[in-house]
């Protein structure tokens, strides 16, 4: 079925064809989105769930990291969070809302000035707090799930539905529903915290953007970590002795500060850093035996 805007009715939020991914993703690449939308809030969002076809295929995207678009683009609609879904508030016992379109960092710095710890380690994540949950995002020891009380979602009827962590299979850098349903998505969550002793939360803040800001190519475009590390070693150090450290294709270039950082160096293309992934896994598992698992999303038609 092929979709139609006149189909949709009494929306608040935009929606756009040909949409250019690469204006929303930070590689700063990818082929345009058939259809886009910004949703005003939940309820329009709800709205306009209901009103698309079954057939058509539903994307969600944050602020666009830990994603690869194909240069050729997306078939379906692409949903926009960031920026939209952006509640965020604390709740009694020390318990924080958040929605999926609040950055990560926005989540860390919320927590500290609200005198709460135990969700530092999300200033170090380029992303929403949506993908986090999406992927039980994690750095410095931390992890999303460890603090997730409750989750809510939509599913491909616009409704809501309140989840528990016992709903879902969680693992490293994965979340799997156990609910038999894979058309629902995270709209928000709700983490239970602890109460902080004075600067606590602040120093940790700073400590771990101190710590990234010496490890990770954070002026560069890049999606974060490529790899997921696997299990007693680390994706960068078996990727750097692999040879592949500072190589390129094209425009894409493994970074000199962090191995398991792909940086988009000179205008780039999706199919020449899909292929320099694809080159460093063979390259790695030739040398190691060692399969590196992508912590990165590919999506969208495929190489051109």
């Amino acid at each position: 079925m092929i979709l139609d805007a006149n189909q949709f009715v009494n929306l608040r939020g935009k929606l756009r064809q040909n949409e250019p991914m690469s204006a929303h993703t930070s590689w700063r690449v990818g082929g345009p989105a058939e259809w886009f939308y910004e949703p005003a809030d939940v309820e329009d969002l709800r709205q306009f769930l209901r009103q698309v076809p079954n057939n058509i295929p539903i994307f969600w995207i944050g602020l666009g990291s830990n994603l690869l678009v194909r240069d050729a683009g997306i078939a379906g609609v692409v949903i926009l969070t960031a920026g939209l879904l952006n509640e965020i508030k604390i709740l009694e016992q020390n318990r924080l809302f958040v929605e999926a379109g609040v950055s990560c960092a926005k989540v860390a710095r919320f927590a500290m000035r609200a005198g709460l710890t135990g969700s530092e380690f999300f200033a170090g994540i380029p992303g929403t707090f949506g993908g986090a949950l999406a992927m039980n995002a994690g750095a410095w020891g931390g992890e999303t799930w460890l603090l997730v009380q409750n989750v809510d979602i939509l599913d491909r009827q616009g409704q809501r539905h309140r989840r528990s962590p016992k709903d879902y299979k969680i693992g490293y850098r994965s979340v799997t529903s156990l609910t038999g349903n894979q058309d629902e998505w995270f709209i928000a969550a709700t983490l239970e915290l602890f109460p902080s002793q004075g600067e606590d939360a602040k120093a940790k803040i700073q400590a771990l953007l101190k710590k990234r800001a010496e490890k990770q190519p954070t002026g560069l475009p890049t999606c974060g970590s490529v790899f997921r590390n696997p299990s007693g070693d680390y994706a960068a150090r078996l990727i750097e002795q692999a040879g592949w450290k500072g190589r390129c294709i094209g425009g894409a270039c493994v970074s000199e500060k962090h191995a398991n950082f792909i940086v988009n160096q000179n205008s780039a293309t999706a199919a020449e850093i899909e292929t320099l992934i694809e080159q460093i896994r063979a390259s790695v598992e030739e040398n190691t035996g060692i399969s590196l698992i992508p912590e990165v999303r590919i999506i969208g038609n495929g190489k051109t």
